[in-house]
């Protein structure tokens, strides 16, 4: 943070102006240039009591709190003066000095910005383009935590979906493949039902296409047949053997 520049300036536009009517301005920058501080400070405080928008000293407030080392709380009298000016100039040293609040509280980020908005207004100053520059190198060595939080998010979310994705891949996979074994195990029971199944009540045909009963039905009528032609015979030779009526003695 050493290479970081400062400005002190204290702005001294409109000064006479600012004496007839207001004796702790000047006075406070007097206390300023002897690097008494804390005495600036409450002068300047004093000062801007009696004007609500004065730019002037609320910059200058800004720069004896700084001076002391109390950066936060420098932080507010810097917005006050942006706000309170439309000068250009007076809005430049303003931003400039709030980026440098911004980087001792290592906020990289609303440096970046500050250091960004200064240059709008003086696009010229050297050393606010340096410490824009410095702001931006710090700010890629040290992203926000929330960025951080947000990419290992983003990196977790994106794991998880290439997860969920190879889940549903292995689950349509595993389902083709039960599919597949259903088909299968569905032909198997097919064919082993062609094989063994024997339909209830009804004979099972012989590979002569004559089943079982039929068969027995022509082979019992054949038998019949063969019985009434063997009765017919027998018939004949007892017709043509002589009967005997009497007995042999």
């Amino acid at each position: 943070m050493k290479n970081v520049i400062v400005y002190s300036l204290l702005l001294l536009s409109l000064a006479i102006t600012a004496q007839e009517k207001d004796k702790n301005l000047p006075e406070g920058n007097s206390a300023f240039a002897e690097k008494k501080y804390a005495d600036a400070e409450a002068e300047y405080r004093i000062s801007q009591s009696k004007k609500a928008k004065n730019a002037i000293a609320s910059y200058n407030l800004g720069n004896s709190i700084y001076r002391q080392n109390q950066v936060v709380e420098a932080k507010a009298p810097y917005l006050k003066a942006i706000q309170s000016t439309k000068d250009r100039s007076q809005k430049h040293q303003a931003f400039h000095n709030l980026g440098n609040v911004f980087m001792k509280e290592k906020d990289y980020t609303q440096a970046v910005e500050a250091y960004k908005n200064a240059l709008r207004n003086n696009p010229e100053d050297d050393q606010t383009r340096y410490n824009y520059a410095l702001a931006k190198k710090m700010l890629k060595e040290n992203p926000p935590k929330d960025d951080k939080k947000k990419d290992d998010n983003k990196d977790k979310k994106d794991d998880k979906k290439k997860d969920d994705k190879n889940k549903d891949k292995k689950d349509e996979n595993k389902d083709n493949k039960d599919k597949k074994d259903d088909k299968k195990e569905g032909d198997k029971d097919k064919k082993d039902k062609g094989k063994n199944d024997k339909p209830e009540g009804k004979p099972q045909p012989k590979p002569g296409g004559i089943s079982k009963d039929r068969l027995q039905n022509l082979l019992d009528a054949v038998n019949n047949e063969e019985k009434k032609v063997q009765d017919k015979v027998n018939a004949k030779k007892v017709k043509g053997k002589p009967v005997q009526t009497e007995k042999d003695w």
